[in-house]
């Protein structure tokens, strides 16, 4: 009888089988940091290529979870590029 345990036991996967396929790697993001409070820039709508950086190519201002901005600097640069489409530094749509 002890040989059907075994060989029961031989047919199942180990606990570390279970372990390796049910499990997801884990990644490891690199936190983004603000480039206006690291390196202590100006934003400044006179500047349309510095604001190009945080533009798409349609127009569109880039989110704060993809520039790495901090709050206080995504809403100044939003007032900025703003400004600099009014004053037709910067275009509002590419087509």
């Amino acid at each position: 009888m002890e040989n059907k345990d075994e060989d029961v036991r031989d047919m199942m996967p180990e606990e570390d089988d279970k372990a390796e396929f049910g499990k997801r790697a884990k990644v490891v993001f690199k936190k983004k940091v603000c480039k206006f409070c690291a390196q202590n820039l100006q934003i400044d709508y006179k500047n349309p290529d510095s604001l190009r950086r945080f533009v798409t190519e349609r127009g569109k201002i880039l989110p704060r979870r993809i520039t790495g901005t901090c709050a206080k600097h995504q809403r100044a640069l939003t007032l900025e590029v703003k400004r600099a489409r009014v004053l037709a530094l910067l275009p509002f749509v590419k087509k």
